[in-house]
């Protein structure tokens, strides 16, 4: 089982104050997290399917439920840093609100040779949550586990990126 500790951002954040930011403490190395977020199957089995490449300027897609996500990868840097944009492209054609947003993975090595990951999703000015929030990311702050938050499919995420 994997050990997982989740802390609250730093009190000295360069996220901006309308950004979804979680970090975490991995026991599993930054090469294992980064194939988690940048292998296509490995990424679809705790977010959505996707036809990820981690190269700066390509372009790629999450099929979510609700809207289609199109994004594009900023910057790219193995087992350390990962930036794509993410703009939703609502399939019912009536939301005129889509989120046009940035997200951003920061892994860093810890002393004992896991992985200190950094997630922001930045973008919600004046925005309800994003359509896929909910929907694609199976993402859940609600279970506890040593009196921290952790996300819930973390334990699913790591072990498939082997």
């Amino acid at each position: 089982m994997m050990d997982i500790e989740s802390t609250m951002p730093e009190s000295r954040s360069d996220a901006s104050p309308d950004a979804l930011e979680f970090q975490y403490d991995l026991a599993e190395p930054p090469e294992k997290v980064w194939r988690a977020l940048t292998v296509p199957d490995l990424l679809a089995a705790w977010m959505m399917p996707n036809d990820m490449r981690p190269e700066i300027g390509k372009r790629f897609g999450f099929a979510g439920s609700e809207a289609a996500i199109e994004c594009e990868i900023l910057d790219a840097e193995p087992e350390r840093l990962l930036r794509y944009s993410w703009r939703e492209q609502p399939t019912d054609g009536a939301r005129q609100d889509a989120l046009d947003s940035t997200v951003t993975f920061t892994l860093a090595r810890t002393a004992s040779g896991g992985t200190h990951l950094r997630i922001v999703h930045d973008g919600f000015a004046r925005r309800k949550m994003p359509a896929v929030a909910g929907a694609g990311c199976r993402l859940s702050l609600g279970a506890r586990r040593s009196g921290n938050s952790i996300a819930a499919n973390m334990s699913r995420l790591m072990p498939r990126a082997a």
